[in-house]
């Protein structure tokens, strides 16, 4: 007699470390072209950012206060750095709800039959939501430009530090991909997936000195603003964008937000990377 067995898929020879950066690259091009087939995805990932530009400069540009001073042009160039990094997070959700969809077609059980690291599937899907988060960044610099954003306003900058501005904003981003990662993943559909990541992206983007100067929030508010993470890569693009910020504030992570926003996002991707995989794997089991 002889039994038949489920074939078992054996991973490719080769360093391990290799060929799970060789999967992700292939599993993120596979993410790549087929965001490229969808490019209502990014336009309307345009539309709500530039809404904000819009709203915040014109409409509610003249009375808000940033050191005392009412100036449309010091909001506008303190404004800028937060609505890039809320553009980087609310990307996070759109992230969630490609895996959660990815799960319920069954795409997932596909991956997992190949012979391919596990974590791969992931990695490759939030180095494509990184991609596609860069473009829409670039696009929305320009029209930052367009309506009067202009960098080294407040203290001089150069195109180093601007560029480092850029990489911390979409560091930040990248590490609340893999949040929105493990919620795609814990939820049966991509709708809910979608709810889900709104539901911490609003109070973690708005208590936050993203919009608002936090010298006029109450005090117990204005620490849980200043001890945010995303609050931290604001200020540091800020900085590096030589743009008006909290320089008031004696909270660390305002005073040393460089390195804060660093410290913060690399401790996202470590953490919500590992539960992600683990969830993934216990999924898929």
């Amino acid at each position: 007699m002889s039994a038949v067995t489920d074939a078992v898929p054996v991973a490719a020879p080769g360093n391990p470390i290799g060929r799970s950066i060789r999967d992700s690259l292939i599993v993120a091009k596979r993410n790549l072209i087929r965001m490229s087939r969808i490019p209502e995805v990014v336009i309307f990932g345009l539309i709500q950012p530039i809404m904000f530009v819009v709203l915040f400069t014109y409409v509610f540009g003249g009375s808000m206060r940033i050191g005392g001073s009412t100036s449309t042009e010091s909001y506008k160039n303190f404004l800028m750095a937060g609505i890039f990094a809320q553009t980087v997070t609310f990307a996070t959700a759109s992230a969630g709800a490609g895996i959660a969809d990815d799960m319920h077609k069954g795409l997932i059980d596909r991956f997992r039959s190949l012979p391919m690291a596990r974590g791969a599937v992931l990695t490759g899907r939030t180095l494509a939501d990184l991609v596609q988060t860069a473009l829409t960044l670039l696009v929305l610099s320009v029209v930052a430009l367009l309506v009067g954003w202009r960098v080294g306003t407040f203290h001089d900058t150069d195109a180093l530090r601007v560029l480092a501005a850029f990489g911390l904003l979409l560091l930040l981003g990248y590490a609340f991909t893999w949040v929105g990662a493990l919620i795609g993943l814990s939820v049966r559909t991509p709708e809910a997936a979608t709810s889900g990541g709104l539901v911490w992206l609003f109070p973690v983007t708005f208590i936050s000195s993203a919009f608002v100067d936090t010298t006029y929030m109450t005090p117990w508010l204005r620490h849980i603003a200043e001890w945010n993470p995303f609050s931290a890569t604001v200020e540091a693009a800020r900085v590096l964008f030589g743009s008006p910020g909290q320089s008031h504030s004696t909270a660390w992570p305002m005073q040393h937000s460089i390195w804060a926003s660093l410290i913060y996002s690399v401790l996202i991707v470590v953490v919500f990377r590992t539960l992600a995989v683990r969830r993934y794997r216990s999924a898929t089991a």
